[in-house]
């Protein structure tokens, strides 16, 4: 009889710690689960970050858009052979960027996005951002496929087409993007008034 008690409570110790291990497992299983539910909450559905493009900045590093989140985005298509638009575009990114106040520089992030990835390699994207003096972090250089570039480029309403080997006609439009990724607002033409685009970036950068 002694020995039938000791086996009984034996297999009930066994059924306890078997129990605690599956509610530690359960509960592990539901942190996770909540974790990437709150992850995915994060980025609204008309979010840029959830396009599945790939990117190669300046130094050749491979990223995606959802890598810039968190920061404020001011974007604008390019390509670096262009004598005419881009480089007043370039102008106009430098010259909202001084206008940033100093304790919001930090919180955004500038980004030049090539429409001529076959010509703007990794080493040519470098090149351009130290002719510009655009070396810093704040300044991102990208080049992808033309299917992702074509792809993007129709998420901000860019327009471009070839009309000669390193010849675009592009539109000439800067966007900024909230810290998700959602578009908030639009600055389009060449050295255009730019307050508005001021006061966007300034309201949402922390």
């Amino acid at each position: 009889m002694k020995y039938l008690r000791y086996v009984a409570i034996i297999i009930a110790l066994v059924g306890l710690f078997s129990c605690n291990n599956n509610s530690e497992k359960d509960v592990e299983a539901i942190t996770a689960s909540k974790v990437k539910k709150a992850a995915n909450e994060a980025i609204p559905e008309m979010s840029i970050y959830n396009l599945p493009s790939h990117w190669t900045t300046k130094n050749g590093e491979e990223i995606e858009l959802k890598d810039l989140q968190g920061k404020v985005v001011v974007m604008v298509m390019i390509y670096t052979t262009c004598k005419a638009a881009c480089p007043r575009l370039v102008a106009d990114m430098r010259n909202i960027e001084k206008q940033v106040p100093e304790e919001k520089k930090d919180d955004v992030q500038y980004v030049f996005v090539s429409i001529d990835p076959e010509t703007d390699t990794p080493e040519r994207l470098k090149a351009f951002s130290k002719e510009n003096e655009m070396e810093d972090d704040k300044w991102l250089f990208l080049r992808g496929t033309e299917a992702d570039t074509r792809e993007f480029a129709a998420v901000l309403a860019v327009n471009y087409k070839e009309i000669s080997p390193m010849d675009f006609s592009h539109s000439n439009i800067i966007s900024v993007f909230d810290q998700r990724g959602e578009m908030v607002h639009q600055q389009e033409g060449l050295g255009v008034d730019n307050k508005e685009t001021i006061a966007a970036i300034i309201e949402l950068a922390k």
